[in-house]
């Protein structure tokens, strides 16, 4: 990590620093971001009388800005926000007449952006500051280890368990005896009261065991293990039971991380779960495309089928004859538009005991709420809803669940409330958070405030994200970015909404509750294009007349003229941040990309009048005018329908067997599902260098990262490639290739599900048996929630 700059360190350019300094005031702006600060100090080395700048490039003075994502000016003061290394900042402030430096706390940095926008709360503003209940906690201390939380807190406190034996493992054995199932005791008896007698009760055990063949089955050894106080649920054999037991007397004998994690991965503890995801349309059939409704409903639908498998397995080996339930519960919309989002009970498709509960929405008169609303709208009725779902639940359930799941900021705001309810472990997924895609949302947030609620939809992830037990992140750019880019999650570390409150310290990204838990595709519906004997040849027909065939009025736009070039693919939602129309425009202001391959897009409507959605609507009138201006009408093909998931996973492969590829030109995506399944399908994929692709794809490798930024390099980097494909086809061959290798190694739902299961076990054990309930935490967010959430939201419905 780069030193702090000084005063000493500009001295010998002063010229070129004051140059600097005042081009930064006579842009006329009291906020620059990092890229503006960089391209003003390189403008300024390029001019001839540029003061010595071209020196100033290699002193510590551009390092320092080369790492500031943000800088706050108003004459005579440069506020700086660093970020010397990943997750980590500091604040300083420059004069810019007597070049003294000197380092401020958060606080007073946001502060001075407070005052520059018209506010000023002086010493009485509301500041959140969740560092004084962090002091004991444990925390990683390298960037490295962020998103591997459960590792560091199973060494850390499986190393406090040995040092601690008598209190430590007395804790232990109080967490094996309380575990239940429909009035049975599992694991242990209550007549094993100290852990010298779980020693001889396991020697004892283990002596009968190895008596015994490896098959027996519970029942044949349940009378001898019983009588020793050994309970149902340590395995449905002798030989697993053996094997279970052995890792209990490892983990008495010295609990090293790996072995106290392998045991609590056979701990039966988990039967139900709840997955809330309250916003949008969620449903099987007919929802796609349909407003606020995506990516996260297929997340979530192939992620309860491989959850429930693996609780299915988990239950078989630990020797129980229990059905394993999994309810997700979303809301209920009686003008569902043709989808069936009225009916208050589905059952989920390919799974044998999950269903989708549909809870409606209520006014504060207790009246149903009949349509749809936004997701940026909905958070008078949250409240409401998680009284109305723990209701419904526990009418459903009979029991409590053992681990809820939240999604997206609303969904993790409900679960947020139900677990503090119910006391069982939370766990929360934000698939993506608002405040890093809109630029300055957070101090700008009055002029966004009538259209897009920021106020609530931030104060919401905060109390959420410091109440789960645990979070999922799909990739490590999610938490804390790159080297250059904060992350989603480190955006909540320290901010203002001037007016509203400070936050001081909101999130710390190096919290042990943050995991990397990547989805993968439906092994089922999307594998490569070479496995021939899988492949739905019914469909071709169905997909040549889609892409081929004549333009439909309202559906379809456009007709290639020359059906033998190679197809440049891309699928997704039509609003901004997906930046569908950035693509098209990258294609018609190439010429050389358009003598190459023809550009084929399936992204929302092609009639803006069949869109409810604002954002959406634009994004339609944008690409008929793209479409006009460049005369594409004959190279692109555009497709305003969502596709069936066979259908889909089809033309994946049909796109590939014909030699063309995948284009996600997102400004910026959390993690990248259509990535995962367009490279599972054998298409050499191009994706944006902004978030989860860029971990998911090694550049050059298994595929390539694109700059949307930068379309112009994008496009001839597309072109390029699919140039040297034509005179190489073993370099198209070679990603293709590599590309499936690398999902089918690290995305998978399989892996997914096994590791989601381990960390709700590890969680909810570390949860019990130290001081990870954070009950100072949870009353200070409730008081949090009281005074400052309800009050937003409730104003959004008078």
């Amino acid at each position: 990590m780069i030193e702090p700059l000084s005063k000493e360190d500009l001295q010998p350019h002063r010229d070129a620093v004051y140059a600097l300094l005042r081009r930064l005031r006579d842009l006329g702006r009291s906020i620059l971001l990092r890229t503006e600060l960089w391209d003003e100090l390189n403008a300024l080395a390029r001019q001839e009388d540029g003061a010595g700048a071209e020196e100033l490039l290699e002193t510590r003075f551009a390092d320092v800005l080369e790492r500031t994502q943000e800088a706050a000016l108003t004459h005579p003061w440069l506020y700086l926000a660093e970020r010397p290394a990943v997750a980590r900042w500091r604040f300083s402030r420059l004069h810019m007449e007597t070049l003294d430096v000197e380092p401020v706390d958060p606080s007073e940095y946001l502060a001075f952006k407070e005052r520059l926008v018209g506010e000023d709360e002086g010493d009485w503003g509301l500041e959140v500051d969740l560092r004084p209940f962090e002091r004991d906690l444990p925390k990683l201390r390298e960037s490295r280890s962020i998103g591997r939380g459960v590792e560091y807190l199973s060494r850390r406190l499986s190393s406090r368990l040995f040092q601690d034996e008598g209190a430590g493992m007395e804790r232990l054995l109080e967490f094996l005896r309380v575990h239940h199932v429909r009035g049975r005791q599992l694991l242990l008896s209550d007549e094993i009261e100290t852990i010298p007698e779980l020693r001889r009760t396991l020697r004892k055990a283990e002596g009968l065991l190895e008596s015994r063949e490896p098959d027996e089955t519970w029942e044949e050894v349940k009378p001898d293990l019983e009588a020793l106080g050994i309970r149902q649920g340590w395995g449905g054999t002798a030989g697993r039971i053996l094997d279970s037991l052995a890792l209990l007397r490892d983990v008495l004998e010295a609990p090293a991380p790996a072995n106290l994690e392998a045991l609590l991965a056979r701990i039966p503890m988990i039967f139900s779960v709840v997955i809330l995801t309250p916003h949008g349309f969620f449903g099987q059939d007919d929802v796609l495309g349909l407003p606020d409704t995506g990516g996260q409903v297929v997340y979530i639908l192939d992620q309860v089928r491989a959850l429930e498998k693996e609780m299915r397995r988990l239950v078989r080996e630990q020797g129980l004859e229990i059905e394993p339930r999994i309810v997700v519960v979303t809301r209920l919309i009686p003008d569902c538009r043709g989808t069936r989002c009225d009916q208050r009970w589905e059952a989920v498709a390919g799974t044998r005991n999950t269903h989708i509960l549909r809870v409606p929405f209520r006014s504060k008169k207790g009246e149903i709420i009949p349509h749809w609303i936004s997701r940026f709208d909905l958070w008078p009725y949250l409240e409401r809803f998680a009284h109305d779902v723990d209701r419904e639940l526990r009418a459903e359930l009979s029991v409590r669940p053992d681990l809820v799941i939240g999604n997206y900021s609303d969904g993790n705001l409900v679960a947020t409330l139900l677990c503090n309810r119910w006391g069982v472990t939370q766990c929360n997924i934000a698939h993506a958070l608002e405040k890093t895609k809109y630029l300055l949302s957070d101090l700008y947030w009055k002029e966004n405030e009538a259209e897009y609620h920021f106020s609530c939809q931030y104060t919401a992830d905060l109390i959420a994200m410091n109440a789960a037990d645990f979070i999922i992140a799909s990739t490590y750019q999610e938490i804390a970015g790159n080297e250059t880019t904060a992350g989603q999650y480190e955006s909540y570390r320290s901010f203002t909404m001037p007016g509203l409150y400070r936050v001081n310290h909101g999130i710390d990204v190096f919290d042990p509750k943050f995991n990397i838990v990547s989805p993968g595709a439906d092994p089922e519906i999307y594998f490569p294009y070479w496995e021939k004997d899988r492949r739905l040849k019914n469909l071709e027909p169905e997909i040549e007349e889609l892409v081929l065939g004549n333009p439909s009025p309202g559906t379809s736009r456009g007709r290639f003229e020359d059906s033998d070039k190679p197809i440049v693919f891309s699928m997704a939602r039509l609003d901004e941040i997906k930046n569908i129309p950035g693509l098209v425009e990258w294609y018609g202001t190439t010429d050389r990309f358009r003598e190459e391959a023809n550009l084929l897009v399936i992204a929302g409507s092609v009639d803006p009048a069949d869109s409810q959605d604002r954002e959406e609507r634009a994004q339609i009138e944008r690409m008929h005018r793209l479409i006009d201006e460049h005369d594409l009408e004959r190279q692109i093909r555009w497709i305003g329908v969502r596709l069936e998931k066979n259908l889909a996973g089809e033309l994946y492969r049909w796109i590939a067997e014909r030699r063309g590829v995948f284009v996600q030109p997102a400004l910026f995506e959390a993690f990248g599902l259509t990535v995962i399944e367009a490279m599972i399908s054998g298409l050499p994929t191009f994706a944006t260098r902004y978030g989860g692709p860029l971990e998911i794809i090694q550049d050059d490798v298994s595929g390539f990262h694109v700059d949307p930024v930068h379309g112009g390099a994008s496009a001839e980097k597309i072109t390029d490639f699919l140039a040297r494909c034509r005179t190489e086809p073993e370099e198209w061959d070679r990603i293709s290739r590599q590309g499936v290798q690398r999902v089918e190694e690290r995305y998978t739902w399989k892996l997914y599900a096994r590791r989601l299961m381990t960390l709700s076990r590890v969680y909810g054990f570390w949860k019990f048996v130290t001081d990870l309930e954070r009950q100072e935490t949870r009353r200070y967010l409730e008081m949090f929630y009281a005074l400052q959430f309800r009050p937003l939201a409730r104003a959004l419905e008078e």
